[in-house]
């Protein structure tokens, strides 16, 4: 299990007084009203900076951190990444997974053969849909439903899953 979660990435700077623009990576953009503090992580440096405002400007989030109060101070970590710890995390409904648990798990058939690794999953209408690696460099796309998900053991890191008449 991941012990940090991505919520969002900046995207660029907004206006002068040191706020940015954030491309929220999570379902619920709304949280990003009772978060106090967040990690940065632009891949040179990693810092924990203090959430002083939040507005909402169509599909972005603005945030103002605290110790921020111009676009010089702040423009540099345009594309950077951020991060919550996974405490802080929203809670989940039986048979929710955050994708970054899912990502990197073996899948393997009702009869215990392996299958192939979960490289992505999308986020469709309907249902997610797993995107499997397979060991011979093929990919399959294994819809995130009761009648092919059989079981998911994030501790194991392991889906275990029935594949359907017609799928591959």
């Amino acid at each position: 299990m991941v012990s940090e979660m991505q919520v969002g990435v900046i995207t660029q700077t907004h206006g002068i007084k040191g706020e940015v623009k954030v491309f929220p990576t999570t379902d619920d953009a709304g949280r990003f009203k009772k978060l106090k503090k967040v990690f940065l992580d632009n891949g040179r440096e990693r810092l924990e900076l203090e959430i002083e405002g939040v507005k909402f400007f169509k599909q972005y989030v603005i945030l103002k951190f605290r110790g921020y109060d111009s676009i010089n101070d702040i423009e540099k970590y345009r594309g950077a990444a951020l991060y919550i710890r996974r405490e802080q995390a929203v809670s989940l409904q039986k048979d929710e997974y955050f994708i970054a648990d899912l990502i990197g798990a073996e899948v393997v058939t009702e009869d215990g053969a392996h299958f192939g690794t979960i490289r992505d999953v999308l986020v469709t209408g309907a249902n997610d849909v797993y995107v499997v690696t397979r060991d011979d460099g093929s990919e399959a796309l294994l819809p995130a439903i009761r009648e092919c998900v059989r079981k998911v053991d994030i501790e194991r890191g392991r889906v275990t899953v029935h594949i359907m008449d017609g799928l591959l």
